[in-house]
């Protein structure tokens, strides 16, 4: 019997490369045999709250996947309605949990993965945790909204959404994507509230409905509605625009950063009038020295002392060299690299 189980479980799992074990009234009985705790989904393929729990039960699976004595499964009432009626299923999804026992007792609980797992660890004395990525959007509640959505001297964008929500789900990985191309802007800060959780934020800014994104600029902290597209670009645009920033999807920056349009013609005039140019360097450093960031407004003089000293190859090989260099350094420090290239590519 054991061997027949143990064997039954990889077959299972094999099949659906999952922690959460499939079963049917064909393998029902060999595995909930009532020497393990098993928690289990009466499921139906089409039916929405089965698919937004989902996600959420392969998590509570890949937290009890080590638990000898717990097993956390799933059948499709749907298809093996036999073993649906069995247990009185009338409703997707039903939950149940069978305490090391063949008889079953209704789960009521809350849905989110902590919830499930909090109580079968409780039931199965057990200390699963469930591991979540690591996440670049701020959570905020109220002990910390004022002070970071707040503040006047970031620029923040704010979800207000509830757990349960099917849209806030399936917005939430374009979020993150969203907050990792920020997360180097300390002053332009993605971030979400559990609206559901925290009732009073969400009444306080007007929300009746998820989700519901406002900005709240370093000039309006009453916040505004942001009614733009929900997709990756669009909030990457929309933020640049109003943070002030040059960032791509995935955090770099994009081609225009650290350009200065006066100065990128004097570097194309540097390149092809070769007998005027420590004239034109001279026009270049009054130029620089102007600028809201002078010293990297400079780097452009330094290109061009470089090409005298080393030849018109410079700019080609030095853009080559950062780019190399670029993935073994801090963020902070491929920003850096990134404008360089930036300012090297106007002297092509």
């Amino acid at each position: 019997m054991a061997f027949s189980f143990v064997v039954l479980l990889a077959v299972a799992a094999a099949a659906s490369a999952s922690n959460v074990v499939d079963l049917t009234s064909e393998n029902f009985d060999n595995v909930v045999t009532g020497d393990k705790y098993v928690f289990v989904e009466f499921y139906a393929p089409w039916c929405g709250h089965c698919k937004n729990l989902a996600p959420a039960y392969e998590q509570v699976g890949d937290a009890f996947a080590n638990e000898k004595d717990v097993i956390i499964a799933k059948v499709d009432a749907d298809s093996d309605r036999e073993l649906g009626s069995r247990f009185g299923v009338s409703g997707f999804p039903t939950l149940k949990f069978f305490d090391k026992s063949t008889t079953a007792t209704d789960y009521s609980g809350g849905r989110t993965a902590d919830d499930i797992l909090n109580f079968v660890n409780e039931k199965a004395g057990a200390r699963a945790r469930i591991k979540k990525p690591s996440a670049n959007v701020v959570d905020l509640d109220p002990s910390n909204f004022d002070s970071i959505a707040l503040h006047t001297d970031k620029d923040v964008l704010v979800e207000f959404y509830a757990p349960w929500c099917g849209h806030c789900k399936s917005l939430a990985p374009v979020y993150e994507k969203v907050a990792a191309t920020f997360k180097s802007e300390s002053n332009c800060v993605v971030a979400k509230v559990d609206a559901d959780a925290h009732r009073s934020l969400g009444e306080k800014y007007g929300v009746s409905g998820f989700p519901t994104i406002k900005f709240f600029p370093k000039s309006n902290k009453e916040g505004e509605d942001y009614n733009g597209g929900r997709s990756e670009e669009d909030f990457i645009t929309f933020l640049n625009e109003k943070c002030g920033t040059q960032r791509v999807s995935g955090g770099g920056l994009n081609p225009q950063a650290g350009v200065v349009e006066e100065l990128n013609v004097l570097a194309s005039r540097f390149m092809e009038e070769e007998d005027a140019r420590e004239e034109i360097m001279g026009e270049a450093t009054k130029v620089a020295d102007a600028q809201e960031d002078p010293k990297m407004a400079g780097y452009y003089v330094k290109i061009m002392k470089k090409i005298l000293d080393k030849g018109n190859d410079f700019p080609t090989t030095e853009s080559s060299r950062l780019e190399r260099m670029a993935g073994k350094v801090s963020d902070k420090k491929a920003d850096e690299f990134a404008v360089r290239r930036n300012i090297l590519g106007q002297f092509a």
